[in-house]
């Protein structure tokens, strides 16, 4: 059953919402795929934080028409599957790269991140993007090291001279 006029502008209305506000978007072939394996793959991108949708590619042109995705106009051939990442930068590709490695039927066709078309070789070095927690926790370690080597540096004033004067008071208790 083909989709009415107002179905397609909700669907375009939908995607060019997510697209707007994604920050990557993965698309891969998805054929040969079972329905099984199509919700596992939904239920482990809800999980990521990945909007996930099958849309007719003439649809997702027009959705992503604007954004910085528009690169990936060309590659939209074929039945494929777009991911977007919502909360962090790596969070599609992860999802789509931990599924494809399971599932050889699902292949990674595009790979788009700030507005660049990667390769879709690419993948793993997106996937392994830090989440947002963990890039605020290396910022942290960064920004805290000089301290923690200055309180070292200060404290070790004092526990030197500690040492020398126990190393006198042992001298003439010897001498």
């Amino acid at each position: 059953m083909s989709l009415t006029l107002d179905q397609k502008k909700v669907i375009v209305t939908e995607v060019a919402e997510v697209a707007s506000v994604a920050y990557s978007a993965v698309a891969a072939e998805y054929r040969g795929m079972t329905v099984g394996d199509m919700t596992d793959l939904r239920n482990e991108a809800r999980s990521g934080g990945v909007y996930l949708r099958v849309v007719k590619n003439t649809l997702a042109r027009r959705a992503i028409k604007g954004t910085e995705f528009e690169c990936m106009n060309d590659g939209l051939v074929g039945p494929l599957i777009i991911a977007f990442s919502q909360e962090d930068p790596g969070g599609a590709a992860r999802v789509i790269e931990k599924f494809s490695k399971t599932n050889k039927k699902l292949v990674v066709k595009l790979v788009s991140l700030g507005g660049k078309l990667l390769d879709p070789a690419d993948i793993k070095a997106v996937a392994s993007l830090p989440t947002k927690d963990q890039a605020i926790a290396q910022l942290m370690s960064v920004m805290k090291a000089p301290v923690v080597k200055l309180v070292q540096t200060m404290n070790e004033v004092p526990t030197k001279l500690v040492r020398v004067i126990a190393a006198v008071k042992d001298q003439k208790e010897a001498g």
